[in-house]
């Protein structure tokens, strides 16, 4: 494992540049000004999905701007005042009581719901049911609000009846609609109001009828997963025998429609991170790593939101277990397997991707003299006289020691550089959606916090404890300030600036959140080059206070004097390795001395000589 680790999914994007659920542009751009009061980049989005009858991205961004009013409905409730006929927010507005019903219900199994919650249920799917009947009036060539029918058919517990009714309108307005297709799929399971016979029998025949490169064709592999992940109780695994060909069939068919999409692709992000589950699953590790490649940066909530409150951090360890996986099965002098499909054409940082910082209440020097062995290369800017700007610098081989490591590398360093010192860090990350912090002292993550723009207010005595931790680390001595700020909500950038306000440290450098490595045009950036660690430890031994060291890569001129002692040594060696193990009295202990003083004297001599070529080839540049 430790030899191929690092080769093994090297190809892979970043830890840092996954995204959950990623909107595209257009999206994103409703989402932001829905989350500031402003209907209009929705009510425009959505009107082009009717004109052009586009149902299935109309329902993915319904879906999206629903779950975003949740928590903060003024936008649709302006739009709705606005144009109380229009086809487009009626359509949000019953997607959303259906969102509302289930967030009363949560997702727990029945036996965790109280009957207090089942009544609150039942009376909200009650008043969604005319909702989602307006929303069908106005558009009636719209599959959509029959795709969140059949959901209320599902939590309303609906005789077989009602469902048959509201499948029929659905296969009427769009017979290969995918999100119509889920949806039934979900009343035909096991756990629901069918069977694991019924539920296959459904998905392989909307799969069979399904035109070629439709999602519908991923159908099967979600029942394989109904089956084989989600229904059975917990600690209770599926028997496979009974459906193991029908699940082994779904995942080849699976592959098959995921090589006909690009590396990558957006589109096919959905299916792809269900079928990583189910090759990893059935043990097949190299396929699953495979999968994990044409899923790119594009992870899912969804399967990965089964196992655990954050998908992001269950889809990385999940992908990193995977690389463990694959590398101990390889031999120790094997060569790693090469992916089956060209990896995706990713960027080490795209839009939309986390962005992190640290501010550190200490100078640069003190950071660079206390970072000298975290295992990433970090770059430094003085922030004011007492702190210091500190961002990751992204590296094209990254350490053995951090490359399975699923949190971000300005984190992961964080908590080894302050390890023993007494002043505190705070690491900030930023994506479109929300904003983070987490406060580092003496190598400890004492606090973290996120805003989220489309979640409620956090739970206060959490809040106070996380004000309370901050005032003690920056020595304020009033904390509820900082408690206000913690429990607000609406806009991420400006309450994590706001923070930063209060507990008088610098403000974020410019860009931050728009690009990567921010702190590149500060004054007086230096950047500390990642060593390893007996080079980190003769460092933290051997550099001066108050510098910077140099890199460890850097060109060190050596004199004539120096090559031709080791040159000298290196015949010598030679000569006596030939000799030691040739003679008929053969001394191994002798003979393997003289081996590795040899061997020790190459590697220095081919060491220097690349250094020199190196230095050289940047000075002819």
């Amino acid at each position: 494992m430790l030899r191929h680790s690092a080769a093994i999914g090297a190809d892979l994007p970043p830890d840092e540049a996954v995204v959950v659920d990623a909107p595209d542009a257009a999206l994103r751009t409703a989402l932001t000004s829905a989350a500031e009061g402003d209907h209009g980049p929705a009510r425009e989005l959505l009107a082009a999905t009717r004109e052009h009858t586009q149902w299935e991205l109309r329902d993915g961004y319904v879906s999206r701007l629903a779950e975003a009013t949740l928590h903060n409905p003024g936008w649709l409730d302006a739009w709705l005042a606005e144009s109380p006929e229009d086809p487009d927010a009626a359509l949000v507005r019953a997607d959303l009581s259906i969102d509302r019903a289930w967030e009363m219900r949560t997702a727990e199994r029945a036996r965790h719901v109280s009957r207090d919650q089942f009544r609150a249920f039942f009376a909200l799917l009650e008043d969604a049911a005319p909702v989602i009947g307006r929303a069908a009036e106005l558009n009636p060539a719209d599959p959509v609000p029959w795709r969140i029918a059949l959901t209320h058919a599902r939590g309303s517990q609906a005789p077989r009846d009602v469902f048959d009714e509201y499948w029929a309108h659905a296969l009427a307005r769009d017979p290969h609609h995918y999100g119509c297709h889920a949806a039934a799929l979900q009343y035909l399971c096991a756990k629901w109001w069918g069977s694991h016979e019924e539920m296959f029998g459904f998905a392989e025949s909307a799969a069979d009828t399904a035109p070629p490169g439709s999602k519908l064709h991923a159908l099967p592999l979600f029942a394989a997963l109904e089956y084989v992940v989600v229904s059975p109780s917990p600690g209770v695994p599926a028997d496979p025998a009974p459906y193991a060909p029908r699940v082994a069939a779904a995942v080849a068919r699976a592959l098959e429609l995921s090589a006909a999409y690009e590396p990558g692709s957006h589109e096919a992000a959905g299916f792809r991170n269900h079928l990583a589950l189910m090759l990893l699953r059935t043990e097949r590790w190299d396929e699953a790593l495979d999968a994990f490649r044409s899923i790119g940066v594009h992870a899912t909530k969804y399967p990965w939101g089964y196992f655990g409150d954050d998908p992001r951090q269950e889809f990385l360890e999940t992908r990193s277990g995977v690389r463990i996986h694959v590398a101990t099965r390889t031999p120790f002098f094997g060569r790693p397997p090469q992916p089956r499909t060209a990896p995706s054409a990713t960027p080490a940082w795209t839009p939309g991707a986390p962005c992190a910082v640290a501010i550190a209440a200490a100078r640069p020097a003190d950071v660079a003299q206390a970072a000298l062995m975290c295992g990433v290369s970090l770059r430094t800017a003085p922030a004011t006289a007492t702190h210091t700007y500190v961002e990751a610098v992204p590296e094209p081989r990254p350490a053995k020691r951090s490359v399975l490591s699923t949190d971000d590398p300005l984190t992961t360093a964080a908590d080894n550089f302050t390890t023993g010192e007494k002043w505190p860090t705070l690491v900030l990350r930023r994506t479109p959606e929300r904003c983070g912090l987490t406060l580092f002292l003496k190598g400890r993550p004492l606090a973290t916090h996120e805003w989220n723009a489309t979640s409620p207010a956090p739970d206060h005595a959490t809040v106070t404890a996380t004000a309370e931790a901050l005032s003690r680390a920056f020595a304020l001595t009033d904390p509820r300030p900082l408690t206000h700020i913690l429990r607000s909500t609406g806009n991420p950038p400006r309450h994590q600036s706001d923070l930063l306000a209060a507990l008088s440290l610098p403000p974020l450098p410019p860009g931050f959140g728009d690009r990567p490595e921010v702190l590149d045009t500060l004054p007086h950036a230096q950047v500390l080059t990642r060593r390893g660690l007996l080079a980190g430890m003769r460092s933290s031994m051997t550099t001066q206070d108050g510098e910077h060291p140099s890199p460890p890569d850097s060109y060190e001129h050596r004199p004539p004097r120096w090559w031709l002692l080791r040159i000298l040594g290196l015949l010598l060696c030679t000569a006596a390795t030939v000799h030691g193990w040739a003679a008929p009295d053969t001394r191994p202990l002798r003979a393997t001395t003289a081996t590795l003083a040899a061997l020790f004297l190459a590697a220095r001599l081919t060491g220097a000589w690349r250094q020199r070529r190196r230095a050289h080839g940047r000075a002819a540049s």
